[in-house]
């Protein structure tokens, strides 16, 4: 049995930037200072973060019961291994994305800034809640007050393309909520525990094979519109009028990683191996998986609106952290575990490039970046080194996730889901590598002359992610252990394990 403490920290980690909010309102008039609680909230969030690492680094989980609804239903935070990488990417991504912000809406003159930040503010605190969240209850309530706190930043310009995707992304997110009750409740029905167990809730009990795949399909669809699993995906580019900050909150750091994070969960911790493979549940799902991964590749060749462009590339690459949980094998777990932090640190440096660009030249499509690298070169080189990482090529961090995946379809026996993740790679450099050589090998128009890069204030922020995409490529424990924690949480689910004692990142 695991060992825990108990701690208010978690619940601080969840509460710091809620409790930022209305000291972001009450500066509206004052930016500067309405800036300044953004950024203190940030550093505050990512320092109560690490200081939680020492404890679960050590095998222990720290835990705050915060209210009893009754002996076995708890409003429960829990700051486990699994939980600890996601909350370890969303707080330190928040901190680039909030000095990231102030440059973008400034340059781009954007309005309602006030309500900008403050729903930033919000979405992170339900981020660290599902993170952190000890139980399905916990997750479901954290989960719905994202999808809430997230529409006024789909929204944001206010036009009518704007007010029609906020309407589609509530009827998709509000409509999983509901799903997702019903999940719940049923689990709770058959089980008597909503508390989430390594190797699954529900793997000792022994139930009727029809009522486990309705349910396990029903916890898919409620977390399978974030995660942007085929039906479920047409939001997400629908979603790509929003600012590009948001646009990398919901790609990177918060949204769409909530719902892999919950495909996670409902793995390795509803389900467990042992049950979705004696019920086929893993070949549903690596069906959903594999034929995401392919048409979101193959859509995405055909998009000229850059940010169109990268958004059919998270779905696609959201369905390589789903595919590696439907392998039920140790290194595909972990690889879709560190897959969900180099995803993150990639693509927030992708769609912070997107912004640059749109701030500084204003163009928007693939076509029209002809010449911009000898402009704005370091926006380009954080562009590729982006770009390398999610084609799979080293020494970026995102080659080793697809690596460790793709050793985990080989322990599993999966050759066709293997075939699935290399011609996803083919197909990922096809429509990212051209942008990097039309940027930096063709001749601009002469409307880039008297041009350079954005303000520091964006180009400082994607070339650090760009660095951290770097360094975890070389250094995969560096700064925050994120290996340990991959390995313990993969422990943790397959306790007689041993990921990569053959050799890995």
């Amino acid at each position: 049995m695991e060992e825990s403490v108990s701690s208010a920290l978690p619940l601080f980690a969840v509460g710091v930037s809620l409790a930022a909010v209305p000291l972001i309102l009450w500066s509206r008039g004052r930016p500067n200072l309405r800036e300044f609680w953004t950024l203190a909230a940030a550093f505050a969030k990512a320092l109560i973060v690490l200081a939680l690492l020492p404890e679960v680094l050590a095998g222990r989980t720290v835990e705050c019961r915060l209210l009893e609804i009754s002996p076995e239903i708890a409003l429960h935070l829990k700051a486990d291994p699994v939980g600890m990488v996601f909350a370890l990417v969303s707080s330190s991504l928040w901190i680039l994305t909030s000095f990231y912000s102030i440059g973008y809406v400034r340059g781009a003159g954007e309005k309602s800034q006030t309500r900008y930040f403050a729903s930033f503010a919000v979405c992170l605190s339900a981020t660290l809640g599902i993170a952190f969240s000890a139980n399905l209850l916990t997750f479901l309530i954290f989960y719905e007050i994202l999808s809430i706190a997230t529409y006024p930043l789909v929204i944001h310009k206010e036009t009518a393309e704007a007010l029609r995707s906020g309407r589609q992304y509530l009827v998709y997110a509000l409509s999983a909520g509901v799903v997702l009750i019903a999940a719940v409740a049923w689990t709770y029905n058959l089980s008597g525990t909503l508390d989430f167990r390594p190797g699954g809730l529900l793997a000792d009990r022994a139930f009727e094979a029809a009522d486990l795949r309705v349910l396990f399909l029903l916890f898919i669809a409620g977390v399978g519109v974030k995660a942007g699993i085929m039906p479920l995906q047409s939001w997400l580019p629908a979603a790509m009028v929003a600012p590009t900050p948001v646009s990398a909150l919901l790609h990177a750091v918060a949204v769409v990683k909530s719902g892999v994070f919950g495909v996670i969960r409902v793995v390795g911790f509803v389900f467990g191996p042992s049950l979705m493979k004696t019920h086929g549940l893993d070949a549903i799902l690596a069906a959903f998986a594999g034929a995401t991964i392919l048409f979101a590749s193959l859509i995405a060749l055909r998009q000229d609106n850059l940010k169109i462009r990268l958004a059919y590339s998270t779905i696609g690459h959201l369905s390589y952290i789903v595919l590696g949980m439907a392998m039920l094998v140790p290194e595909a777990f972990s690889g879709g575990l560190l897959h969900l932090a180099a995803h993150a640190t990639t693509k927030i440096a992708l769609f912070f490039c997107a912004g640059a660009i749109y701030v500084n030249l204003h163009k928007t499509e693939v076509s029209q970046l002809n010449g911009i690298g000898r402009v704005m070169p370091w926006t380009m080189s954080a562009f590729a080194v982006g770009a390398m990482g999610l084609s799979g090529l080293p020494p970026v961090n995102a080659f080793f996730s697809k690596y460790a995946l793709c050793l985990g379809t080989v322990e599993a026996g999966r050759l066709p889901a293997l075939a699935v993740l290399l011609m996803s790679g083919l197909l990922n450099a096809a429509y990212l590598l051209p942008i990097v050589h039309r940027a930096f090998f063709r001749h601009g128009g002469r409307e880039l002359e008297g041009h350079g890069e954005a303000s520091a204030w964006m180009v400082v922020p994607l070339c650090v992610a760009a660095a951290l995409s770097l360094l975890l490529g070389f250094r995969p424990n560096a700064l925050v252990h994120l290996f340990d924690l991959v390995l313990l949480g993969t422990r943790a689910v397959f306790p007689e394990s041993v990921p990569f004692a053959g050799g890995g990142p």
